[in-house]
């Protein structure tokens, strides 16, 4: 049987593009020229017949075309690494370079801080992470592994749920004591309610009640819709309305009495948080190990509302 190294190498080439997102990292990942790179992509297309990405002076992106190749060979890349790692003893090192795509919300108000120790674990870890509305695709966009609330929209990722989280309804007491305290969550329909758009859908999400085997849902009003969840507590905080958020994050402010739960007697409706990677049979180690440590600290924040370093 022939074997093209060439064309290895150049697929080598391509998925350090991907990753990397320009020519110029591709190039210092590899160790060749930003020539070097752009020569064998070059290269790449002619012996495929395709244009494989899309070049500007500012980015650098997977045709159509493009991305479907990337899809069908990325894996094989990561299966081969993951044999060489397997065969030299390594496969359990945490190294590299780790591409994360992660929610906003949890990036800034779990994760946020906690970072350094995660590197402080892993030296030989570069950490890149982005922070984006809802998940991109992940072989095209060379990520590694992605957190996000909500049930995973594709069955094409492997998902690891990592825990549920309560969806509370709260208000602050400046506004209980404005408009008093709903004593049932059918009451909420004479309250002016903050609602939180649906990244993907662009709509309020609907707010639902559930305790022991009673569901209840609630359709809500109010002139303020908010696609942050940062904003919304501020706002929840403020006054300005009453508004339904992840019990994540907010413990301390439950705790401080600066919000208040309005329906503890309906704790049934929960929110996932799972960790999305691209098919393979065994995760790498780095993301292994990424994943295990956004579980801890989620759980721990989860729990207590404080910092468990």
């Amino acid at each position: 049987m022939s074997f093209d190294g060439r064309l290895l190498a150049g697929i080598t080439v391509l998925a350090a593009v991907v990753q990397g997102r320009s020519f110029v990292r591709a190039g210092e990942a590899l160790g060749i020229t930003t020539s070097g790179v752009s020569r064998s992509i070059a290269r790449l297309e002619e012996r495929l017949g395709i244009r494989l990405l899309d070049r500007t002076p500012r980015s650098v992106a997977l045709t159509d075309e493009g991305k479907r190749f990337y899809e069908q060979v990325g894996p094989l890349l990561s299966t081969i690494e993951d044999a060489a790692n397997s065969v030299s003893g390594s496969a359990g090192a945490v190294r590299g370079r780790l591409r994360v795509d992660i929610d906003p919300y949890f990036s800034r108000l779990i994760l946020s801080g906690k970072i350094g120790s995660f590197l402080a674990m892993h030296p030989d870890l570069v950490l890149e992470m982005v922070t984006r509305e809802h998940v991109s695709d992940l072989v095209a966009d060379g990520i590694d592994v992605a957190v996000r609330f909500g049930e995973p929209a594709s069955d094409a990722m492997i998902a690891r749920k990592l825990l549920e989280t309560r969806v509370l309804t709260l208000a602050s007491p400046q506004y209980v004591k404005k408009h008093g305290k709903p004593k049932h969550p059918t009451d909420l329909t004479s309250h002016e309610c903050i609602q939180f758009l649906d990244p993907i859908t662009a709509r309020p999400y609907e707010w639902e009640f559930r305790a022991a085997k009673k569901v209840v849902s609630v359709k809500v009003k109010g002139r303020l819709q908010l696609s942050d969840v940062g904003t919304m507590i501020n706002e929840c905080l403020a006054g300005r309305g009453v508004a339904q958020i992840l019990s994540i994050g907010v413990q301390s402010l439950l705790a401080s009495g600066r919000l208040v739960d309005l329906f503890p007697d309906w704790p049934g409706e929960v929110f996932p948080l799972y960790a999305l990677h691209p098919s393979r049979q065994h995760p790498p180690a780095k993301v292994r190990a990424f994943i295990e440590f956004a579980l801890k600290v989620a759980k721990a924040k989860d729990e207590s509302g404080t910092d468990r370093r």
